[in-house]
Parts: structure tokens; C-alpha cells; sequence
């Protein structure tokens, strides 16, 4: 079989290490060389880097609609193609949606015991957009009333829902010559869109570059670095209590010893740490899981590639915590029906996350986009979002493997 062919290979691959090794050097150095020339307080030099970061963020913004409708259309119609498998499928999903939605609410619940303080930026080049004045004339303005409007907008909350109603109904077609051809050109789609943010990762050092130089020129304040440490803190936080007590303790629910399993699925999750990406983790995820863990081949290799789409833990909780921390800032007032609010968008957002490297920033500018807030916090955050991105790799791939070992001991000697 192919698939047995293709995890078989795994992520082995020495070139591509060094080329994840590199990356990571490179981020490091843009991010000193950036906050050196920050502190310089050169007035041409920061405006050349507000230039730079403006460039940047419109960037961002023009790729992450496409990005965010095409993953969430794709992943559904995939997820209609699996569901005949029954059982399997279906203790996957509840699962990947039970630990998914607990890593937005532990995220939520640390949002509002540690409390950031908003920010007061200096209105900068990269400021794109004027705060909303009115949350129910969002929540509103969120429903669709034609098809064309909301992309020529970039109601990114709209294209959510469009891009939901075209995927789950494409998945529910019958198998047609014309849904395959339909399907199949939404996936080339999406490879393009891909490939161009290939091109944007490796320009990033330079837009690192500017982003850190504002990050470093505003730290003089004192209170951006204040509200900023406890932003990373609620995420930083969050991100352990989910991988070192939920997690084990959902493991022990099912009767499994958590310990063991993490000891054993130990090289994926370090190796998801560096690659920072769930996709090219998952041959040696599920190679880890069926020698080490000793997990049924025909279970691990229907749920992970699966959970590797849907069963984003850290990136459910980044998104809430970012885009609570961006809408604070915006002055939007954060009632608690506005955060339950959402936190299910950002669990509905997770699930179709791009299985890219920076899917999650990405998914969390779109949403901000359409929200039609400043965005220079997203700017300032960026240099930080490479630590981030790591642990919420690992995470991902650690609840991949709790979910699979949990539908493993359920379905034991039943497939």
C-alpha cells in the first residue's frame, strides 16, 4: 500500500533537519539584529522598519483568508471521505473536540486570573484598520446576506461560515465526476496558496527584523513589556497545565498510564518541538506509536493523519488568548458571553487549521482581520510566536497520541 510507504519513510531526513536548524538560527538572529536597532531610537531607521512591517502585515492579511476557507473546506471533505469507518471516526472526533475545547478553556480561564493590561501603542505604519465600535453590529454583519460581499470585505467570520456550509455540503455529495473535479480544485488551490506562503517563511528573518526593532523601540514604556510577559504567560501556562495534568489525567480516565505513553511517544513530540509542524512530524508519530507504544497499525494510521487536521489543542488556546488580547487592546469590551463566544469560534477555528508552520498566527490574523481591529499588536507579538509555535507543535502532537491510544483501548481487539 502507499500509505504504508509513506510513513514507513518518516522525517529522517538529515538535510531537512539542517534546513529546520538553519530557520531557527535565522529567526533568532533577525529577532537580536531587530531589537538592537530598535534601541537605536533612529528616527529614519524606524520608519524604514514601520515600512518593512507594514509590508509584512499586508501580506499576512491578503494570504490569510484563502488560507483559513480553503483548509477548513478541504479538511471537511476529507473528513466526509473517513466517515464511513464508523466507530473509529466518530470516538476521534469526540476526543479531539473534548481535549481541543478544555485547551481554549484552560487558556480562557488563565486569560482572566492573570488579566493583561492593555497596551498603548504608538499609532505606527503598521496600523491598518480603525477599532469596531459596536459588538452586536459585528455579530450581525457575521451573517451573510450574498456570497460575494464578504470576501471583497474580508468579513473573515462570514467566510467561516460559507466556507463550513460549502464543505460539509461538497462532503455529503454523491461521488460525482463533477465533485471530484471540484474537490480536486480546491486541493490545487490550496497547494498554490501554500507554496506562496513557503515563499513568505523564508523572506520572514527580514519582517522579524522590523517587527522585533517595534517590538524593542516600545519597551522603554515599561508597559508593553509588562502586558506583553503576561500575554506569553497565560499562553506559556496554559500549554503545560494541558500537556503535563489534562492530557495525563483524560489518559487515566481511560485506564492508560500516562507516563508510560509519554515516555514513549517522547521522540515524535521532540521532534515536533524543532520541525514545528504536526504534518511533517506525523511519519515518525505514527512509527513511534505502533513500535514503542505497540498501538494497532490499522487504528493509528486511520486517527493520527486525522488528529494531524483537526485535534489542535495549542492552537485553539493561542487563538482565544490572541485574539482576546487583540480585541482588549482594540477596546472592545470582553463580557463573559463575548469570550464563550469565542472560544468556540477559536475551537471551530483550530479545526480546520492549516497544517503548516505559523498555521495558528495565520488563522489568528484572518479572524482579526474581519473583527476590524488594529492589527500592530499581531506585529509586535510575531518575534515572540517562533517559542510559542514549538510548544504548541509538541502539544498538538502529544494529544495526537493521547487521543489515538485512548481510541486504541477502546476499539482493543475489535478492528
Amino acid at each position: 500500500m502507499t500509505t504504508t510507504n509513506i510513513y514507513s519513510e518518516g522525517n529522517h531526513n538529515p538535510s531537512l533537519r539542517r534546513s529546520h536548524n538553519v530557520q531557527l538560527l535565522l529567526w533568532i538572529g533577525a529577532l537580536i539584529v531587530g531589537t538592537a536597532i530598535g534601541l537605536l531610537s533612529i528616527e529614519w531607521l524606524d520608519q524604514s522598519m514601520d515600512f518593512v512591517a507594514t509590508i509584512f502585515t499586508r501580506l499576512f492579511q491578503f494570504l490569510a483568508v484563502p488560507t483559513i476557507a480553503l483548509a477548513i473546506v478541504n479538511t471537511l471533505v476529507s473528513m466526509g471521505k473517513q466517515a464511513g469507518a464508523g466507530r473509529i471516526f466518530r470516538r476521534t472526533i469526540f476526543y479531539t473536540l473534548i481535549t481541543t475545547t478544555i485547551a481554549a478553556a484552560v487558556g480562557l480561564l488563565l486569560y482572566i486570573i492573570i488579566s493583561p493590561q492593555p497596551i498603548a501603542i504608538t499609532d505606527g505604519a503598521a496600523s491598518l484598520t480603525e477599532p469596531t465600535t459596536s459588538f452586536y453590529d459585528h455579530i450581525i454583519s457575521v451573517i451573510p446576506n450574498n456570497t460575494v460581499q464578504p470576501f471583497l470585505a474580508g468579513n473573515v467570520l462570514s467566510i467561516l461560515i460559507i466556507a463550513f456550509a460549502l464543505g460539509i455540503a461538497l462532503a455529503h455529495l454523491p461521488e460525482t465526476e463533477q465533485k471530484q473535479t471540484l474537490t480536486k480544485v480546491f486541493l490545487a488551490l490550496q497547494d498554490v496558496v501554500f507554496y506562496i506562503i513557503k515563499w513568505l517563511i523564508k523572506a520572514l528573518p527580514i519582517g522579524i527584523v522590523a517587527f522585533a526593532a517595534q517590538l524593542s523601540s516600545q519597551l522603554s514604556s515599561g508597559v508593553v513589556a509588562d502586558s506583553l510577559g503576561k500575554y506569553v504567560g497565560v499562553i506559556l501556562s496554559g500549554n503545560v497545565l494541558q500537556f503535563f495534568i489534562i492530557l495525563p489525567a483524560f489518559l487515566l480516565i481511560k485506564g492508560l498510564n500516562p507516563l508510560r505513553t509519554m515516555a514513549s511517544m517522547s521522540p515524535a513530540i521532540l521532534m515536533a518541538l524543532f520541525t514545528k509542524s504536526s504534518a511533517a512530524t506525523l511519519p515518525v508519530t505514527i512509527e513511534t506509536i505502533e513500535n514503542r507504544l505497540k498501538v494497532n497499525s490499522r487504528i493509528s494510521r486511520f486517527v493520527l493523519p486525522i488528529c494531524t487536521t483537526v485535534n489542535m489543542n495549542g492552537c485553539a488556546a493561542f487563538i482565544l488568548v490572541t485574539s482576546l488580547f487583540v480585541m482588549q487592546n482594540a477596546g472592545i469590551e470582553l463580557s463573559i458571553g463575548t469570550m464563550l463566544l469565542w472560544l468556540a469560534i477559536s475551537v471551530i477555528s483550530a479545526v480546520g487549521n492549516a497544517g503548516v508552520p505559523m498555521g495558528c498566527y495565520f488563522l489568528t490574523f484572518s479572524l482579526m482581520s474581519g473583527m476590524n481591529v488594529p492589527l500592530d499588536i499581531l506585529g509586535i507579538i510575531l518575534p515572540i510566536y517562533t517559542i510559542i509555535d514549538m510548544v504548541e507543535t509538541a502539544e498538538n502532537v502529544w494529544s495526537d497520541s493521547c487521543v489515538c491510544a485512548a481510541v486504541n483501548r477502546d476499539l482493543n481487539g475489535e478492528v
